[in-house]
């Protein structure tokens, strides 16, 4: 993994300050860091043809590639690309939607070109409004720090950290008013409102802030700051994404081309995958929740699932189960081996095919402490299985709730400690706990 101090990066970033009109492109090479390493090639030169080749090869799968023609010209030139991502670290953890993205830039590793990964500690302090219908929650100081670690750690399941450069873009947006307000004059609200989420926050009457307007300009300037050469990101960023060329255009830098990939959806097929929805695998999530995760995605959203995360098409001539049992299979062996893969699926066949009751299960103790010795339901599944007494009633309401391996009764949130000793209680499809209850006395 490649750091370099900030600074160094400040250093860099500050070299671009001044608008066009007032420095020449040499004049800001004058300027450069020179502790700054060197753009060395492990590429060579070569041919306009060799370029178009692995061009397609690294736009498989890909939307757009923008301006057209702009990466075969960038790879004709042999040297090793700088290919940004930036992620703001609003959730701690990685999940497969954004194994889309890190896949296609381990690709561009491959192909022995530099990934400069940009934790956004900055930036997600103020919110990026892309396919949102209103500013998000701004979080803490340390649950940005936590989760930006994270994050990168997790990242390097996918990246190669010997090609991976890491920066946060505190490093350079952690700036003063002057140099602030520096950057934001070079930019029209006019141009900014073009962004299709703020013109139909606009008609709808929904307020946009002055923080989420700055989001664009800001994320620009990251491209700035490390010279990225490309950007990757989902569909949802392209407006980001191409307004980050004419930051660099303002800053007399060579424009970077742009990569939009498809975005994945949930485990519901529908919405996006995110945590906040709850519809996310996560690349850390265990064996077995992962393998059942997947086994719940919809027929309809395999194609996509297997096209994205396996590269491969779906026959459509196969049975839905099978298909989606490879897709476990592979993804749990990816990240988890292939041991960890089988295992899994033996489970969920205890569970859901067989529907055994698994032989290691934890237990919960349990005190009689309602009237004439009753254990309250809810209580206990808010203490055992971290559910709130709401989310416990209504799952117990909708079935979602065994005792014994028969389904509790709606509206039955009170039973007697008698029945309940010794029983295995089963919430969901893969939480189990086997009751004792606590000895009076």
């Amino acid at each position: 993994m490649v750091a370099i101090s900030g600074e160094a990066a400040r250093r860099r970033a500050n070299a671009a300050e001044d608008p066009p009109n007032q420095r020449s492109p040499k004049e800001g090479a004058q300027d450069a860091d020179p502790a700054a390493p060197a753009r060395q090639s492990s590429i060579g030169l070569v041919t306009d043809s060799a370029a178009a080749t692995q061009a397609r090869r690294l736009l498989d799968g890909a939307v757009e590639a923008l301006p057209e023609g702009r990466l075969v010209e960038q790879l004709a030139g042999g040297g090793a690309l700088r290919v940004k991502l930036g992620i703001d670290p609003t959730a701690p953890d990685i999940h497969l939607g954004h194994v889309v993205v890190l896949d296609k830039l381990r690709a561009f590793q491959d192909a022995g070109h530099m990934v400069v990964l940009i934790i956004g500690d900055y930036t997600a302090r103020v919110g990026d409004p892309s396919g949102r219908a209103a500013e998000r929650p701004v979080l803490t100081e340390p649950q940005i720090a936590a989760n930006a670690q994270t994050f990168q750690e997790q990242a390097f399941k996918v990246l190669d950290p010997d090609r991976t450069e890491v920066r946060r873009n505190s490093e350079w947006l952690q700036m003063g008013s002057d140099e602030l307000f520096r950057l934001v004059r070079l930019f029209t609200v006019a141009r900014l409102l073009e962004r299709e989420e703020f013109s139909r926050r606009m008609e709808a009457g929904e307020p946009i802030s002055i923080l989420e307007l700055l989001y664009p300009v800001l994320q620009g300037y990251d491209s700035v700051a490390v010279e990225a050469d490309i950007e990757v990101g989902g569909t949802d960023q392209k407006f980001n994404l191409l307004f980050g060329r004419d930051v660099q255009d303002a800053f007399g830098q060579s424009a970077q081309s742009i990569l939009t990939m498809p975005i994945l959806p949930g485990t519901d097929g529908v919405r996006r995958m995110s945590k906040s929805l709850g519809n996310y695998v996560g690349v850390t999530d265990a064996p077995e929740d992962m393998f059942g995760k997947l086994m719940s995605v919809p027929d309809a959203a395999m194609g996509e699932y297997y096209r994205l995360l396996l590269g491969d098409r779906l026959d459509s001539d196969r049975h839905p189960g099978e298909a989606k049992r490879e897709l476990a299979r592979r993804l749990v062996g990816r990240f988890h081996g292939v041991d960890a893969a089988a295992a899994s699926e033996e489970r969920f066949d205890q569970l859901h095919v067989r529907r055994e009751i698994p032989e290691e299960v934890g237990e919960a103790v349990v005190e009689a402490s309602g009237p004439n010795g009753s254990v309250h339901l809810p209580a206990l599944l808010a203490e055992h299985f971290g559910l709130s007494r709401s989310e416990a009633r209504r799952l117990i309401d909708q079935g979602g709730v065994r005792i014994g391996g028969k389904v509790l009764e709606a509206g039955r949130f009170d039973l007697p400690a008698t029945e309940l000793d010794g029983e295995v209680l089963q919430v969901g499809k893969r939480r189990h706990k086997r009751l004792r209850v606590a000895q009076s006395g």
